[in-house]
């Protein structure tokens, strides 16, 4: 199992997560269904919708199988799937230099994953500090569409 923590500068509200090889978020893959789901997705690739434009904290996690979860502890979850064909996850803010972001090492193929969103309400109102925070689960699985387990208001 992998388990990272790291803070993100999310420039733009978002930050990435996609596979080495891949051509990134377009900028139309923030559609009305994305920005609902606060998560854009494509094939190799997923930006996730942050409630600040400020460094966030994230935690990554690479397991084996599916971790349980607790809906009451989170204001929203998605879940859905990415393609790593290359076997590295970059890791980034928006505006990050690629070449310089945190590569994760995993076995090659399809996973799922869910991303977790807390105290997205918990943000001062010139939105520069807050207790929001992140967590992104991944593990290996099959292909399967966007879901919104949880919905935040957006």
């Amino acid at each position: 199992m992998t388990d990272v923590q790291l803070q993100l500068f999310a420039d733009y509200f978002q930050f990435y997560i996609q596979d080495e090889q891949s051509d990134g978020i377009d900028g139309d893959a923030w559609t009305d269904i994305a920005s609902n789901a606060r998560l854009a997705l494509e094939a190799n690739a997923f930006a996730v919708s942050t409630a600040r434009n400020m460094e966030v904290p994230v935690k990554i996690v690479i397991s084996d199988i599916s971790p349980d979860v607790d809906l009451s502890l989170w204001d929203h979850v998605v879940e859905f799937s990415i393609c790593v064909p290359s076997g590295r996850l970059v890791v980034a803010g928006c505006t990050d230099y690629f070449p310089d972001a945190l590569r994760l090492t995993l076995e090659s193929g399809c996973y799922e994953a869910r991303v977790l969103y807390a105290n997205l309400d918990k943000v001062s109102d010139d939105g520069l500090d807050g207790d929001d925070h992140y967590r992104v689960e991944l593990w290996k699985g099959h292909a399967i569409p966007l879901k919104v387990l949880k919905q935040h208001a957006v």
